[in-house]
């Protein structure tokens, strides 16, 4: 089973709620996630203009894909997240913590003009070692 822990160099700051960097040793597997997106059962838009539920839907499929190979939420070190506003951090920077603690994986949060469709508020990509 790959351990993986946080790091940070001297001289560099070492913020609270994401890690610098990410230290992987022993790994057998890597996952590397698509974007993933707010999906009803259909393949459309679930929770259209709802921020918040589109993120916990996203991080929960993300939990899933990760899980269904044998892993946890541990086990994700990298997280790649695009908002339509970056007033939604907040509320992006709680609902990760309730899925990832305190101290989340190495993270990239970025606002972007419009994602594949206007309804989207939210995509992350994530990269995990199990």
């Amino acid at each position: 089973m790959a351990t993986i822990e946080p790091f940070c160099a001297p001289g560099v700051y070492d913020p609270r709620v994401y890690s610098q960097g990410v230290k992987v040793t022993g790994g057998q597997t890597i996952l590397v996630l698509s974007g993933q997106v707010s999906y009803d059962k259909d393949g459309g838009v679930a929770h259209p203009r709802d921020f918040k539920a589109q993120a916990r839907e996203v991080m929960g499929m993300i939990k899933t894909m990760v899980e269904s190979q044998g892993g946890t939420l541990q086990n994700v070190l990298r997280l790649n997240t695009y908002v339509t506003d970056m007033r939604y951090r907040p509320d992006y920077a709680a609902i990760r913590e309730q899925f990832f603690g305190k101290r989340s994986p190495a993270s990239t949060l970025v606002q972007v003009c419009a994602l594949a469709h206007p309804d989207w508020l939210i995509e992350i990509e994530a990269i995990a070692v199990v």
